[in-house]
């Protein structure tokens, strides 16, 4: 139990399962994916976007299998990427197996519409001879016409029973190697959706909120529903999806995980919003520094607070802060106590210092561990 149990996430628990290399469910940590948005035949723009993903911290990819040529591409694109590729295929049984035979990790499908039962156990049959993993993936905005019929709308319900049809195809077919979604981009329905699968089944659930919208709008929506779930203890893998660039989807995925301890990846920054207070600019300075500390994994917490205020308070629960003075000299907490003073002008530079020198001794002492 820890020390600060209102801190506490009591994660349901599921069977594990593995997407190439990278376990999920069990007691694994909860894996963030991104999904590429070019031509798969463009191999060099689909290989340059998955590195980009790469670079902010991915660590699944799915890229959609649409036709013959995208899976004769995916070969050459896993050759070329560091994370399990995810082949998401709906309907064509062939590219399912396609995919299996080029190297996929996993195929994302929903059995119940690929056709007859012995198209179904060609493709678990192709998962089986190359070490795939599937996700059943759900979706409200395409949910089967008997279940619009029996529930006259997308409803939680609805989502969960499709969910459980799919997996008892596969459950039949002696499959168990699978995750599930049950996506909306309704906040109320995904959760509730998710909320329901969780207590009807033991399967590594893969969450999202889907066609969440822009980068502002779609990271609140997802924050809240994700967040709400990984909170509840549900949840073993996310995708953010985000009508923005793949690897913002990867930096606000980490992000909701990082604010509920979950995992931390990267430079977290406890900033004030500022007021008339403030010592220096702290906008502007907390813009620079997310910035300039982008390509820091270890996990350093920062705080920078414009006056004293709040200011030591916030530095107490920090590796490294700054808090503004009443002039130039601004006073700098390290290990969450006061040690030295800086000025205006060499502020900047200074916390960067302080701060990749400090991720420098934790990524050694993770090297000795």
């Amino acid at each position: 139990m820890s020390s600060r149990p209102y801190r506490q996430i009591n994660r349901r628990k599921s069977r594990l399962i593995h997407v190439g290399s990278v376990p999920v469910g069990g007691d694994s940590p909860i894996t963030v994916q991104t999904m590429t948005n070019t031509l798969t035949t463009d191999v060099a723009g689909t290989v340059a976007q998955i590195h980009r993903a790469e670079a902010a911290g991915v660590d699944i990819v799915r890229v959609s299998c649409p036709d013959e040529d995208s899976t004769k591409a995916l070969a050459d694109i896993i050759r070329q990427v560091h994370v399990p590729v995810v082949a998401d295929i709906h309907f064509h049984y062939r590219r399912a197996i396609e995919a299996a035979q080029a190297g996929a990790a996993c195929l994302r499908i929903n059995p119940g519409n690929i056709g007859s039962a012995d198209r179904v156990r060609e493709v678990v049959q192709a998962a089986k001879d190359h070490g795939c993993s599937m996700r059943i993936g759900v979706n409200a905005g395409s949910l089967e016409k008997h279940l619009l019929e029996k529930f006259g709308e997308p409803c939680p319900e609805a989502l969960v029973e499709s969910a459980l049809e799919h997996a008892r195809i596969l459950e039949d077919n002696d499959f168990f190697e699978f995750k599930i979604s049950v996506k909306a981009s309704d906040v109320f329905l995904a959760v509730a959706a998710y909320q329901g699968l969780a207590a009807a089944c033991d399967y590594p659930l893969h969450l999202g909120i889907t066609e969440a919208g822009g980068l502002i709008g779609g990271t609140v929506k997802s924050a809240i529903g994700i967040g709400n779930l990984l909170w509840a203890g549900i949840g073993d893998t996310i995708r953010v999806s985000l009508s923005a660039p793949v690897e913002e989807e990867v930096k606000v995925g980490y992000e909701i995980l990082k604010s509920l301890g979950i995992r931390a990846r990267g430079v977290r920054i406890v900033s004030c919003p500022s007021c008339a207070r403030q010592g220096f600019d702290v906008v502007s300075t907390v813009e620079a520094l997310e910035k300039r500390l982008a390509h820091i994994t270890a996990p350093v917490t920062l705080s920078i607070i414009g006056c004293v205020v709040n200011g030591p308070g916030e530095a107490r629960e920090t590796d490294i802060g700054l808090t503004g003075g009443g002039g130039e000299a601004h006073m700098v907490y390290v290990a969450g106590t006061p040690d030295h003073k800086i000025d205006s002008p060499a502020m900047l530079d200074h916390i960067v210092e302080l701060v990749e020198r400090k991720a420098a001794s934790l990524d050694a002492a993770k090297q000795k561990g």
